[in-house]
């Protein structure tokens, strides 16, 4: 047996070889896999201090009534939380994790587990993630870890799953509902004509495949209308502008992604996530999954999913360019109960202007709120640069984010994005209350 022959000096080696047909007791103690500092375990106890009451309501499975019990779904929220944390986005590869890592073995720990009951549960409950990321945020600031006095905006570009082949124009979308319709129609023939002509379970795959392409033909095309209605719109503003763009389209693939264009310069279909953090730790604050192209009108809406979530009132706003219009900026600024401070870089003015439209751009100007005038004079001064420095920060979570898997999207449909960025969201948040908290606690120590 090649290297297993015996010398003719020496008799053969005695080794112990390996029986994998002998049966044998093992004992297991899933306690001693870990640390007891393991995030696994870091996490577990952060999952067990939250109010899953509505995620436990929704499970079907009941004492007393007939059919298998359910996955725990307090094991499932803490699989994604660590998947999350740890970068991995695919509901296919935690399903491999919880069969080949120590930590996920150690979650898991006999709960059945697969990766469609994985991927339900990560888009389903979008409900509950948004109440979980607001109880969360209230027990980190009892922990006086999270301070919302100021807070920063920013919106970050994730990819759609839709390739640039799936976006269509309206005839081309016209053929794909009467394609749709016409398979549907076609396959319901052939089960009456023949019943027994394939198994009951492919010809309902192929008819489901069917209705759906057929739905999200009719979606992409309640879309396309949408982007018609709001170039219409646009070219009352600015008709050069419209008039050089090509015909609209929407994806087949994914009706509500749309073609936006990305820091790189690149065009791809893409979803614009909103976010909304704290400017000292950069705890998220507020999430919102949007298919707008532009940020221009969202500081209002980010600032008062903050003040919902936390039930503190924010003093000062951080955002980029065009974030806040005018009427935004006075209307926050001379609100009775709370007004808040933007920090808001001004749009830089035309160098080039004509004096009749110089002339005419003051004037409009002196017209303005006085709330809008001390928005112009404090990002002119050396303050303003100072506390603009900060806004950079969000930059870093948006980072982070994209780490962990949130730049490029597996799922389709808002709804469904906005679920993935709330789990994203809660994951951050309670990564950074972690990190914090050693901190603190090795401070104490020394």
């Amino acid at each position: 047996m090649g290297g297993w022959k015996a010398s003719k000096e020496r008799g053969q080696a005695r080794v112990v070889r390996p029986n994998r047909a002998q049966l044998s007791w093992d004992l297991i103690d899933p306690e001693a896999w870990l640390p007891v500092d393991h995030m696994a375990r870091l996490v577990w106890a952060f999952v067990e201090t939250l109010d899953l009451a509505r995620l436990y309501d929704k499970v079907k499975a009941r004492e007393g009534e007939a059919g298998r019990p359910a996955a725990d779904p307090a094991v499932q929220l803490a699989l994604w939380l660590l998947a999350t944390i740890e970068g991995f986005g695919s509901a296919r590869e935690l399903d491999r994790l919880t069969e080949r890592d120590l930590a996920y073995r150690w979650l898991s720990c006999g709960v059945p587990i697969n990766y469609h009951g994985l991927a339900d549960f990560r888009v389903a409950h979008a409900d509950v993630l948004d109440g979980l990321l607001t109880e969360s945020l209230a027990a980190f600031m009892a922990d006086g870890l999270v301070d919302v006095d100021e807070i920063i905006v920013d919106g970050t570009k994730v990819k759609a799953s839709a390739g640039k082949n799936s976006f269509k124009r309206a005839v081309r979308l016209d053929e794909a509902v009467a394609a749709a319709k016409a398979r549907v129609a076609k396959l319901k023939a052939e089960v009456d004509a023949d019943p027994a002509a394939c198994s009951k379970r492919r010809e309902a795959a192929r008819k489901r495949a069917a209705r759906e392409t057929e739905e999200r033909a009719a979606r992409a095309k309640a879309t396309l209308a949408e982007i018609v209605k709001e170039r219409q719109k646009r070219a009352k503003h600015s008709p050069k502008e419209v008039a050089k763009q090509k015909e609209a389209r929407a994806s087949l693939s994914d009706p509500q992604s749309r073609r936006m264009r990305f820091p790189d310069g690149a065009i791809r279909s893409a979803y614009n996530v909103q976010l909304a953090t704290t400017s000292d730790h950069g705890f998220i604050t507020g999430v919102q999954a949007t298919d707008r192209r532009n940020d221009s009108g969202l500081a209002r809406p980010m600032l008062e999913e903050t003040e919902r979530r936390t039930g503190a009132r924010v003093k000062r706003l951080l955002a980029d360019t065009g974030y806040a219009s005018n009427e935004d900026i006075a209307a926050l600024g001379t609100m009775s109960d709370n007004p808040v401070t933007v920090y808001m870089p001004s749009p830089i003015d035309r160098q080039d202007i004509k004096p009749e439209n110089l002339a005419a751009r003051e004037k409009r100007r002196a017209k303005e709120p006085e709330v809008v005038k001390q928005w112009r004079q404090r990002m002119a001064s050396e303050e303003g640069e100072v506390v603009m420095k900060r806004r950079k920060r969000i930059e870093r979570v948006n980072a982070q984010a994209k780490n962990r898997g949130l730049g490029t999207m597996l799922v389709r449909g808002l709804a469904k994005v906005q679920a993935i960025a709330l789990l994203h969201a809660l994951a951050h948040n309670l990564a950074t209350a972690l990190r914090l908290r050693t901190s603190r606690a090795a401070m104490a120590a020394a």
